[in-house]
Parts: structure tokens; C-alpha cells; sequence
């Protein structure tokens, strides 16, 4: 394996992903909270996307000796873009989106997610405190 060359486009692959790498991590998604006086936490939540491609050819006849005359080259393009604020008020988490509203059934379900957890958690105290 020594003597395998390495394929040029196989280093602009790796150098790309390695920068990618360092954008997508977990506080670009979900920030860090912010504490309003009042008690109220908000966290702000982004919805990321991102689109990879790149190429390259090898030019002239093979060479025995040296590097063969190369030339590529790839893109990366990322949107980071504000989804919303996890709201957090004695216990009560809400989500307050930025977007405009979910346009498909899948995305609507997701956005009711924290407010159905919120009455399941209500329903199960109170009957726990029936009891």
C-alpha cells in the first residue's frame, strides 16, 4: 500500500468533507440556550442542508515516472437556515416556528410533537394525582 498513489480527486473528496465537518455539529442545529429574565428558555432551533458534488480527469498519456497531469475539482454548498424556538416555561415546552407552516401531513405531525408530549405529561400528573 505504500506505493499506491493516491487519487488527486480522492484528496479534494477528503479535505472538502473534513471543512463540512467542522459546519455540521450539533450546536449549529440546536443552539445554546438563551435565559430570558423573566425565567423563560429559549432555544433556538435551524434546519440544515447541504449539497456535495465534484469531479475530475486525468490528462495525457500514462506516465511511469511523477504524477500524472491532473485536474478536478468539487463544490460544497450548505444553507443553514432558522426553524423555530423550543420555548421552555415552568416545565412547559412549546415549539414557536419562524418558517411558514408545514405544507404535508409528515411535517405537521412533527410540529405538534412537543405540544402532544406536553398534555400527555398533563394528563398522566393529573391522573396520578387522583390517585
Amino acid at each position: 500500500m505504500e506505493n499506491e498513489k493516491v487519487n488527486p480527486i480522492g484528496e479534494l473528496m477528503q479535505t472538502t468533507m473534513e471543512n463540512v465537518k467542522k459546519i455540521l455539529q450539533v450546536d449549529t442545529v440546536v443552539g445554546d440556550p438563551i435565559v430570558t429574565p423573566d425565567g423563560i428558555t429559549l432555544v433556538p432551533i435551524s434546519k440544515i442542508s447541504i449539497g456535495f458534488g465534484g469531479g475530475g480527469v486525468e490528462f495525457g498519456p500514462k506516465r511511469k515516472d511523477g504524477p500524472q497531469p491532473y485536474g478536478g475539482g468539487n463544490a460544497t454548498g450548505v444553507k443553514i437556515e432558522p426553524f423555530g424556538f423550543l420555548v421552555i416555561k415552568d416545565g412547559v415546552v412549546r415549539m414557536i416556528n419562524v418558517t411558514p407552516p408545514a405544507n404535508n401531513t409528515v411535517d405537521r405531525i412533527i410540529d405538534l410533537v412537543p405540544q402532544v408530549m406536553d398534555r400527555v405529561d398533563a394528563f398522566i400528573t393529573k391522573q396520578q394525582g387522583e390517585n
